[in-house]
């Protein structure tokens, strides 16, 4: 379970190249794009994470943000298991920064039963295969320090932290993030983290 006890700080990160990873899916798992009704499984998931305040709320975001002709909707990716039933999901998507449109990864999400079992990463790797594909760099990514885990597997795929640089309407707010990460995290992780800014 993600701890929202940690401060929030708005954490940018960039990825200018990369390459294919070898991320196998576990047995009875796939990963396919966006089909209709899909915005309620993600709502729901979105929902039980605590980054909505309602499932309703949720669905409206989703359905305002990506389902309104802003985007190719095979570029939002949803895991599901052998019942057909959602367990996960990462877009692969475009914002603004400045005058113009830049990659951007949005909202890496598995339903916590399923954790533990690589299929983040799996997701993670298909979204950035599309990026891949299409020649799309730089990818940015907006995350917090709660989400710890996602942190490092970003920066195991090529990202790095950004000390000032951002996209979107996000404030980089890199120093005071990097404050909080280092009473959460080991001395070990801490010089990883500083390595990869």
């Amino acid at each position: 379970m993600i701890d929202r006890t940690i401060p929030f700080y708005n954490i940018i990160l960039r990825c200018d190249s990369y390459r294919r990873k070898n991320a196998a899916l576990a047995e009875g798992y796939s990963i396919v794009p966006y089909r209709r009704g899909y915005e309620k499984d993600w709502a729901r998931l979105e929902y039980s994470l605590g980054d909505f305040d309602s499932v309703e709320e949720a669905e409206s975001c989703f359905i305002s943000t990506y389902l309104r002709g802003r985007g190719p909707l095979g570029n939002i990716l949803f895991l599901v298991n052998e019942d057909n039933a959602v367990a996960g999901s990462c877009i692969a998507w475009q914002d603004r920064r400045g005058d113009s449109l830049v990659s951007s990864l949005h909202w890496l999400v598995v339903d916590e039963k399923y954790r533990g079992m690589g299929l983040g990463r799996a997701l993670c790797c298909a979204a950035m295969d599309i990026f891949e594909e299409q020649g799309n760099f730089p990818i940015y990514i907006h995350t917090q320090p709660w989400s710890l885990k996602a942190i490092f597997l970003y920066l195991s795929l090529g990202f790095k932290l950004q000390k000032s640089d951002t996209f979107s309407h996000y404030v980089n707010e890199y120093h005071s993030a990097m404050t909080e990460l280092m009473r959460i995290v080991s001395e070990k992780q801490f010089e990883l983290l500083l390595e990869l800014s």
